[in-house]
């Protein structure tokens, strides 16, 4: 019974490994527009423009042109179609409306997941963004603090950019801690009110923490955990996008993404290491 049943489970293997790989297969002729036109145009066109840590410009003339885990996305599709990757630069302001002129197939330019996009884009996420909490290391107030929760006390004042991404979220999550509204000084968080002490803490998005951590000294943060790499405050998805109503497009890019999400992990901490 024991090489009949070794026999059987090496065969349910097998064909599970069969299943992944066919399932990342594109469709065939005929089943998407758009995977038919580009497989007849030879290239997959994709629009870029720098966002650390996913997707990085190598301006030095040596190696390839970019790097970063939506890169590696990218030529994946390209492989599996058996087409050449071809860059279209595009801007913060053109980036989502180059889809709707088919002046792209896909922004690989990472951009986070809102209700405003998804009405006129899909999105194809593979990471998310999220926010720490940072504050000076010997702050007695907050020395004891052990997570975010703990800031949301009436002792506490809490700094953050007027107009900033986290204003309204620093409003809501902290509704009982004193709140200091200041105008952008073009830095990537309020680092001058948390050192001249006067602002406990302080919202920054995980990837720019690692950097900042590295140029001030004597600062903390929460989440604690893995840096704050971890943290899922004011989380968002992040992935690539493409024009709506293409539903055998999309679902095919999201079968290979889900199938490279380890392979996309490690390459974002990857550049986010760099960073330090």
């Amino acid at each position: 019974m024991k090489p009949i049943l070794a026999r059987g489970l090496t065969a349910l293997l097998l064909a599970g490994a069969f299943g992944s790989v066919h399932a990342q297969e594109p469709p065939a002729a005929g089943a998407s527009p758009r995977i038919d036109a580009i497989r007849k145009a030879g290239e997959l066109r994709v629009g870029v423009l720098q966002n650390a840590p996913w997707l990085i410009e190598n301006t030095t003339g040596n190696g390839e042109p970019w790097s970063g885990p939506a890169w590696l996305l990218a030529k994946e599709y390209a492989r599996l179609l058996g087409v050449k990757l071809s860059t279209v630069p595009v801007s913060h302001e053109t980036k989502v409306p180059v889809l709707a002129s088919n002046q792209v197939d896909m922004t690989i330019s990472p951009l986070g997941e809102t209700p405003e996009r998804l009405k006129v884009v899909d999105f194809v996420s593979y990471s998310t963004t999220s926010v720490c909490m940072f504050c000076r290391a010997d702050n007695a107030k907050l020395a004891k603090a052990t997570s975010v929760d703990d800031l949301n006390r009436p002792e506490v004042t809490i700094a953050y950019f007027t107009g900033g991404a986290e204003e309204g979220w620093v409003k809501e999550r902290f509704p009982k801690a004193k709140l200091r509204a200041v105008a952008s000084s073009g830095a990537t968080a309020p680092v001058e009110e948390i050192m001249a002490r006067r602002a406990g803490a302080a919202p920054i998005n995980r990837v720019p923490w690692v950097g900042l951590q590295q140029k001030v000294k004597g600062l903390a943060v929460l989440p604690k955990e893995n840096n704050c790499q971890s943290s899922t405050e004011k989380a968002s998805p992040v992935g690539l996008a493409v024009d709506k109503n293409q539903p055998a497009y999309l679902d095919w890019l999201r079968q290979v993404a889900k199938a490279r999400k380890a392979q996309l992990d490690a390459d974002e901490a990857r550049v986010i290491g760099a960073l330090k």
